[in-house]
């Protein structure tokens, strides 16, 4: 199967060598999204709501590129930087994501990319 690029500017451009997402098929891989606003490429500051909040909505935006949504993930991966924060992750995903919710992992690193707080990355299924 052919890979085809999936690019858009209502997400934050990449900061590395690599894509916003690539579609194989009916499956669409979403990189890692950090809460980089799309308009000035810098972080968002505040609370961790706020972080996740602009995670979601970038991946979001990706997924929509891509010709989904967020009700298409069948896989998210969270890396959080304090995992006391996942109570509010939680909270948060339930505003963006229905059930039957996808499969996923949540995963406590030491650092994250610009500092940031959260980094989610996710797979689509658009079949």
């Amino acid at each position: 199967m052919q890979r085809q690029i999936v690019q858009t500017r209502q997400a934050p451009q990449a900061i590395g060598p690599y894509s916003q997402a690539v579609r194989v098929g009916d499956t669409v891989y979403l990189s890692g999204q950090i809460a980089l606003d799309p308009a000035t490429g810098e972080l968002v500051r505040g609370e961790i709501e706020v972080e996740v909040r602009r995670v979601l909505d970038n991946l979001g935006a990706v997924a929509a590129a891509a010709g989904g949504s967020l009700d298409h993930a069948v896989k998210l991966t969270v890396f959080l930087t304090d995992l006391t924060q996942f109570g509010k992750v939680n909270e948060i995903m339930q505003q963006y994501f229905r059930a039957p919710y996808p499969a996923r992992a949540t995963i406590g690193v030491a650092a994250l990319p610009r500092g940031a707080r959260v980094e989610m990355e996710c797979v689509l299924s658009l079949a």
